[in-house]
């Protein structure tokens, strides 16, 4: 029986496996494996234990189940780890955790997770990024209204809209690129953070299993990796979440029935209403932007973990339970989905074109105003000349290119043909195409 929709409904098989509970468990055991070989290194224990310890650190050995029930005995997750290691190594087993405090275990596990996730992560926006640049080039002409405020401004084109879009998913995979050297590290710090019960050895201890597990070192900590590295981690998730959520939000508005430009792809046996037989919904976009919201709450929650009591306490681990794989793979199914709706978008030519002319010419009235000053007019006298032509095309709800004949202080200034090319809006999309351009250039 599943109760989260994580686990029937949500995400990918392979992301999820990540953070299940034996693949938890086996990097804890890494980490424990990795501990007693650097004891091994430094002389602190002998080797053969070492060797005998890394061979049974594996959930072939240590099954979960004996760790759960150990833990249920116990109510120590971790302890419950050590004892059930422990069990199969025999007389090795005495040096198992030697030094350490559990978060030394926990979290630097957990940054093996995450590691492991990033993989996934990296390739999401690198994809969803590619298809970006490919819309962005092949819409680059396709000139559509602007929208400010909801109403219809100039014109633009949709290759600038995916450009902007594409370079935004490209500051993430930056973001993502500095964020790596804070969130892969670990820690071997014992109670306290002060490395008492490592010895001497402490320091060198902590570099040695940190080299062996291939993560960084915290450069300072007290019992737990300080919870601002994770903070920044979920944070960038839910930045990259409210990207996607922009994205399909904007979609959806589009593909309102009033609008009309595009659409998700609709499969042959697709049903939109239970009851509605003609409906076509949005069913990305809206579980998109529906996901996302969940991903930004595990992002408050995160920042409520920064503040723990003295050298530590335990409020940031029953939440981490929950918002760390939740946040990562809600992020990466969003991502996947994504990238999906807008490979498989759909143009509707004739609404776009449509919606350009639906204010009758009105959205090219800043053209006229620009055109004006070229003619002489002071720039503030043109502005206004233009506001009362464009109101009387609203009031009388004639074209504006008529109500600029009927005046002839402006018609004298233009011959029909000039006038005809200034008020068409294909005309008017400035530095668009240049700009979409530079961006597949750059970002490719």
């Amino acid at each position: 029986m599943s109760v989260h929709p994580i686990e029937s409904r949500y995400g990918r098989a392979e992301v999820k496996e990540i953070f299940e509970d034996e693949v938890k468990l086996q990097r804890m055991l890494d980490v424990e494996a990795a501990l007693v070989r650097a004891h091994s290194e430094t002389g602190n224990i002998p080797k053969k234990d070492a060797v005998e310890v890394s061979k049974k650190a594996l959930t072939k050995y240590v099954k979960l189940s004996r760790v759960l029930e150990i833990e249920a005995e116990t109510h120590h997750d971790v302890m419950a780890v050590v004892k059930a290691l422990s069990e199969v190594c025999g007389d090795s087993g005495k040096y198992i955790h030697l030094g350490a405090t559990s978060n030394d275990i926990t979290d630097t596990g957990l940054a093996l997770q995450i590691r492991d996730y990033i993989k996934f992560l990296e390739k999401d926006l690198l994809d969803l990024k590619k298809v970006l640049i490919k819309q962005a080039k092949a819409n680059k002409l396709k000139v559509c209204i602007g929208r400010t405020h909801g109403q219809h401004a100039v014109p633009t084109t949709y290759g600038l809209k995916f450009a902007i879009w594409a370079a935004e998913i490209a500051r993430h995979l930056e973001r993502l690129s500095e964020v790596k050297s804070r969130i892969l590290v670990g820690q071997m710090t014992g109670a306290v953070g002060t490395q008492a019960a490592f010895g001497v050895n402490g320091p060198q201890i902590q570099k040695l299993v940190m080299k062996d597990l291939g993560l960084g070192s915290v450069l300072v900590s007290n019992q737990v990796i300080q919870r601002d590295r994770h903070a920044e981690f979920i944070l960038l998730l839910a930045l990259i979440a409210e990207s996607l959520n922009k994205f399909a939000t904007e979609i959806r508005n589009l593909q309102r029935t009033e609008i009309g430009e595009v659409s998700e792809g609709f499969r042959k046996k697709q049903v939109g209403s239970s009851t509605m037989p003609h409906k076509r919904n949005p069913i990305y976009g809206e579980r998109i932007c529906g996901l996302s919201r969940i991903i930004k709450a595990n992002a408050m929650a995160s920042l409520e973990n920064i503040c723990l009591w003295h050298e530590r306490d335990l409020t940031n681990s029953s939440p981490e339970r929950i918002i760390i794989p939740e946040a990562c793979i809600l992020t990466d199914y969003i991502l996947r989905l994504s990238i999906d709706l807008l490979e498989n978008l759909v143009f509707h030519e004739d609404a776009i074109s449509r919606n350009l002319h639906l204010s009758k010419g009105r959205i090219m009235a800043e053209a006229v105003m620009v055109a004006l000053t070229s003619k002489g007019l002071d720039r503030q006298d043109a502005h206004e000349v233009v506001r009362e032509v464009s109101m009387e095309s609203y009031r009388l709800d004639k074209p504006l290119k008529d109500i600029l004949r009927a005046r002839k202080d402006i018609s004298n200034l233009f011959p029909d043909s000039e006038l005809d090319d200034l008020l068409n809006p294909v005309n008017y999309i400035g530095s668009s195409v240049e700009q979409v351009d530079k961006v597949i250039s750059k970002l490719k």
